[in-house]
């Protein structure tokens, strides 16, 4: 199904003064035709010119069915009698056949998602309006298209990353309608159809990474064992995300621009565990490069004094001195010294 726009009924205002015109006539049509019946009586042309004006009164109004008004960043699918005949995409004031019917099967859809918000209120303010009154008359669904850049905040989803850790993630989508006639006719409703797409596609992308840094884990499918990860490398995941939707929901007319990652966090029943891990790991690392700081000053101390000639001392006086400087250096609280007064040997 390809697009096609309709760029020459932009003549709304033209017609709509045509038509008030017209039922003005009808008006004046009818009295003539009371007035001339009156004074000469039932002939045939009192009786047509009374006819004519009653049945353009009664049926002129669908004419103005024709009218269509769109503002900025809207569209209207249009079709004839089941027949797919042209979209409006342009802002402007617009006349088309009467007869011809709007189609938007996402009208009433209501996603977590900026744009679908009606005229009333919030989702919530549409659930309390239903609650307190029930035989209240359903507002008519807006059949345009909106052609504005649109966020789908996705719900989090709870996923095993590619170590079977189970995490929960949330996105949010940018995306918008770029082909009208594909976004209507080639699936049921691309709205539910964007948010399907965009459940599947993250999972299959976040089952390719681990949460934090793994080894031997190969994230590029190269065979290449790098260090990507969801903290990591988040905007490398995200861009695979949107990737990945995209081509899904090309074939529905929607562009996704972007798509990013807004909750990241290991689901409950094992975020404490992995708390420690964390914190256990922290702590190995800090007390690497403390003890790798503590060997390189007491061998500079060690070279200096040699250098320096400033004592002289044996293996087993060295020995000691290593102990007590790397106790002092590595230890977890201050050195409390004793100062010797004798001899050192």
């Amino acid at each position: 199904m390809n697009e096609k726009i309709l760029k020459k009924n932009k003549n709304g205002m033209l017609m709509l003064c045509l038509f008030i015109l017209l039922y003005a006539l009808s008006i004046v049509v009818i009295i003539m035709g009371g007035v001339l019946l009156e004074r000469i009586g039932a002939f045939p042309g009192p009786i047509a010119l009374l006819v004519c004006g009653i049945l353009y009164a009664s049926l002129g109004w669908i004419p103005f069915l024709g009218l269509k008004i769109l503002k900025p960043q809207e569209a209207l699918v249009l079709t004839l009698f089941g027949k797919y005949i042209g979209t409006l995409k342009e802002e402007g004031f617009y006349y088309v056949n009467p007869f011809c019917s709007s189609v938007n099967p996402a009208a009433n859809t209501k996603l977590n998602q900026s744009g679908d918000v009606d005229g009333e209120g919030s989702k919530q303010m549409n659930l309390l309006s239903m609650a307190t009154s029930t035989q209240a008359a359903p507002a008519s669904p807006n059949r345009k298209i909106s052609l504005k850049i649109m966020t789908l905040n996705n719900s989090r989803q709870k996923i095993n990353d590619c170590l079977g850790n189970p995490i929960e993630i949330g996105i949010a989508v940018m995306w918008r309608v770029t082909d009208t006639a594909k976004a209507v006719f080639n699936v049921d409703n691309y709205k539910e159809y964007l948010s399907l797409q965009c459940d599947s596609a993250l999972r299959n992308i976040v089952r390719l990474y681990p949460y934090d840094i793994a080894e031997n884990v190969d994230t590029t499918g190269d065979g290449i064992a790098d260090e990507g990860s969801l903290r990591g490398s988040s905007e490398i995941v995200a861009e695979r995300i949107r990737q990945e939707i995209q081509e899904k929901v090309a074939d529905a007319g929607l562009e996704v621009i972007e798509a990013r990652i807004t909750y990241l966090a290991y689901a409950p029943e094992i975020a404490a565990v992995m708390l420690q891990r964390q914190q256990a790991s922290a702590i190995i690392d800090a007390r690497k490069m403390i003890v790798d700081g503590a060997v390189g000053m007491v061998e500079m101390a060690l070279d200096r004094l040699s250098e320096k000639e400033v004592v002289q001392l044996d293996e087993e006086r060295k020995a000691a001195m290593v102990s007590n400087l790397l106790v002092v250096l590595c230890g977890n609280r201050d050195a409390q010294p004793i100062v010797n007064s004798g001899s050192l040997y």
